[in-house]
């Protein structure tokens, strides 16, 4: 399968999902459709109830599950059961929920939003803001992590172009580039904002956002450069992108003063502060 995993949003509740370009249909992670329907506290272990009673019934459609590697809660990539659209349907059928027919027809808009945007790729861009904008942010920091996916996107084809590998070896890589800018790594960084299962990126201020944009942008450009062929060699490119944006970094922090690395997230005023700045900014325009 040659897949695009992606975050689906079903009112601001998470969806894992993957897009299968050869068959051309999404696969959605049954565990977090079946907690969106049921609001169970396990809704691994109602699936695997469920699951048990369908085959019992004859219902090989709905319970013949493929799996694929989807980020789980802790961040690592695991094996979790996918159904397609078909597949889900059936599913749902067996789940007593008022959000039923509702959800039926986000899937089905989820689905032919997919195949407007292969034959427009902005589709894709304007759907992101939408969501992000559901959630409460502002246009300024919307506009900034929508530039921030695109960086990120070329300097992971870039590692691609390397021999890096997919996983370990890109969150390794990772790691080093935010240590070395931020101080902190990936996980430090998600403990000091106080995530669990969050995005890092989205709970960032503008000012991280473009410290590590500026990390990851700066280690693109040095890779294609010095072209790495080695993992080591990679690790090496990293730390130096890393540092480019860590004097950065250092030299905001002197003049203002203070830390730009901070422990907000977007539930802890993240999404007001940007608002109140982009009100400012309305303000001052008028």
């Amino acid at each position: 399968m040659t897949q695009k995993q992606a975050i689906q949003l079903f009112e601001k509740k998470k969806v894992r999902t993957a897009w299968d370009d050869e068959k051309e249909k999404w696969y959605f992670s049954v565990i977090d459709v079946v907690g969106i329907l049921t609001d169970s506290d396990n809704p691994r272990k109602y699936w695997s109830v469920l699951k048990t009673r369908l085959k019992k019934e004859g219902n090989e459609t709905a319970t013949n599950c493929s799996q694929l590697k989807l980020q789980a809660d802790d961040g690592k990539k695991r094996l979790t059961d996918v159904a397609d659209l078909e597949q889900i349907f059936r599913i749902i059928q067996s789940i007593p929920s008022p959000k039923a027919e509702p959800f039926k027809l986000w899937m089905a808009q989820v689905a032919s939003n997919r195949i407007d945007q292969m034959q427009d790729p902005e589709l894709s861009i304007e759907q992101a803001m939408l969501d992000y904008k559901r959630l409460g942010y502002s246009d300024n920091w919307i506009n900034q992590r929508l530039k921030s996916i695109e960086v990120r996107k070329e300097l992971t084809e870039e590692w691609k172009r390397r021999g890096v590998e997919e996983g370990a070896q890109f969150a390794t890589l990772t790691d080093i580039i935010t240590k070395t800018w931020s101080g902190k790594t990936t996980k430090e960084y998600k403990q000091f904002k106080g995530l669990k299962k969050e995005n890092l990126r989205d709970n960032m201020t503008n000012t991280e956002l473009i410290l590590n944009m500026l990390a990851e942008a700066a280690t693109t450009d040095l890779s294609k450069a010095q072209k790495p062929e080695t993992f080591g060699e990679n690790m090496n490119v990293a730390h130096k992108g890393g540092r480019v944006a860590r004097s950065a970094r250092e030299e905001l922090e002197k003049q203002l003063g203070r830390s730009v690395v901070t422990p907000l997230n977007a539930k802890k005023g993240l999404r007001q502060i940007d608002k109140t700045k982009d009100d400012d900014a309305n303000d001052t325009d008028n």
